[in-house]
């Protein structure tokens, strides 16, 4: 069976593996065998905007582009919050002209994400990625519709094993990112904290990729 990795910057290249590899539009490879692209809050450069912007619009109409991301809303960095808002809602314009999903990177602003969510009434799926908080604001997200990325806080954070037993089974993901553990590790400590085999997982995790990416 194959591990999928929601999210990484690092491609193993891996015929087990299918990887979502993160691009940036102003360093983008085209030998990447499956990505996202998008503006991170952290890169957001005002002079570089419109035509960040023009590259994700090109590059979503690629077959194995399969989502917008990472991007999002960080509360936690000196770049304004309002301007933050803006790329990101552009952002979300083109996911929805190219019906691709949207991968997110979230800090301190998960209310302002629910609020942006039901104004815009966003219709394509959308995963926050390295999810670390509480159980409750795991239930809050998933009732509005959100899914739930796993990766590196699931593995150092033991607190965090009871918020993803919690979590629906149709509503999670999972990934490495940044992290040296590999994705089958990843998925091991999944199995142990839902007490279930990692054939299962495996399983759990294709069918949830599958709705999300269609493919």
């Amino acid at each position: 069976m194959l591990f999928y990795n929601l999210h990484t910057h690092h491609s193993v290249n891996n015929d087990s593996i299918v990887e979502l590899v993160n691009q940036y539009p102003w360093e983008f490879k085209g030998n990447v065998k499956i990505f996202s692209i998008g503006i991170h809050p952290w890169h957001i450069d005002e002079k570089r905007i419109e035509s960040d912007l023009k590259i994700i619009d090109e590059k979503l109409y690629l077959d194995n582009c399969l989502a917008l991301g990472e991007c999002g809303l960080d509360k936690r960095i000196e770049i304004d919050i309002e301007l933050q808002k803006l790329v990101f809602e552009k952002q979300i314009a083109l996911a929805e002209k190219h019906q691709k999903p949207l991968v997110l990177h979230l800090v301190a602003a998960f209310q302002e994400l629910i609020e942006i969510k039901n104004k815009r009434n966003i219709t394509v799926p959308i995963v926050i990625h390295g999810f670390s908080k509480s159980e409750q604001l795991a239930k809050q997200l998933i009732d509005n519709g959100f899914y739930l990325s796993f990766g590196k806080y699931l593995l150092r954070n033991p607190e965090l094993e009871t918020v993803f037993k919690s979590i629906p089974d149709d509503k999670f993901l999972l990934e490495t990112d940044m992290i040296e553990e590999s994705i089958e590790q990843v998925y091991s400590k999944a199995a142990a904290c839902k007490n279930t085999t990692l054939e299962k997982i495996q399983q759990q995790v294709e069918k949830n990729w599958k709705t999300i990416f269609g493919k």
